[in-house]
């Protein structure tokens, strides 16, 4: 079990998969820029988090910005929307009568990814959820914004262990400081921390000997 002061955000594990060195980046050295994707992807997410908002049909009711959190994890979030329908196979809720069955839905820009990026994060969201309400969900969705349509995810045995090991592996890395080297890669042409990560530099081997007798040559040159 995690303390309170332990917990890593729970959005960082897309990142993390993307690429361990953004991942740390923000994370770790605190470091962030903005780029167009930033921004859009902020602007989706400001439309659908509103702690305030709460909207009720017939059996079905809408909350929005629900904290998240798993101690056995270690890690804290925020579910963008999740839907509550009443069955009689759900589970209780303060202040509902009746039981209810969770579906948490993930708001994102661009379309579904080729990789599991986004997955990994909405599976932890699930687990953070299974936890604080003590139940099992079998499935939960996306709602992509160029498409403007959902994607729904099967919350496999394989995924809930892929997702426990990068938890893992990510408190390992947190609690070390360390900031993995770069591996470049096309991805890194669309990256907002491009110009900081410096992948060129950081995936290879450079003497420094050599590097600073090289900057004090130039440096004599040009005086």
């Amino acid at each position: 079990m995690y303390r309170d002061e332990e917990l890593l955000m729970l959005s960082g594990i897309q990142h993390f998969y993307f690429c361990k060195r953004q991942w740390a980046l923000i994370h770790i050295e605190q470091q962030w820029e903005e780029n167009g994707a930033t921004m859009e992807g902020k602007f989706i997410h400001e439309n659908a988090d509103d702690p305030f908002f709460m909207e009720s049909r017939k059996n079905t009711f809408i909350s929005r910005a629900v904290p998240l959190v798993s101690y056995n994890l270690g890690f804290i979030g925020v579910a963008d929307i999740i839907e509550f329908k009443k069955s009689s196979k759900g589970v209780v809720l303060k202040g509902k009568e009746g039981l209810w069955i969770p579906n948490i839905v993930e708001y994102k820009r661009g379309k579904s990814k080729e990789d599991r990026r986004d997955i990994v994060q909405l599976v932890l969201e699930v687990i953070c959820l299974e936890e604080m309400l003590k139940c099992n969900i079998s499935s939960s969705d996306f709602y992509y914004n160029e498409t403007r349509r959902r994607v729904k995810v099967e919350i496999t045995s394989e995924l809930r262990e892929e997702v426990i090991m990068l938890g893992q592996e990510m408190h390992s890395i947190y609690d070390k400081k360390f900031t993995p080297p770069a591996i470049k890669g096309k991805s890194c042409r669309n990256c907002s921390l491009v110009d900081i990560c410096i992948p060129r530099m950081t995936n290879k081997k450079v003497n420094v000997s050599n590097y600073i007798e090289r900057y004090l040559k130039e440096e004599g040159e040009n005086i």
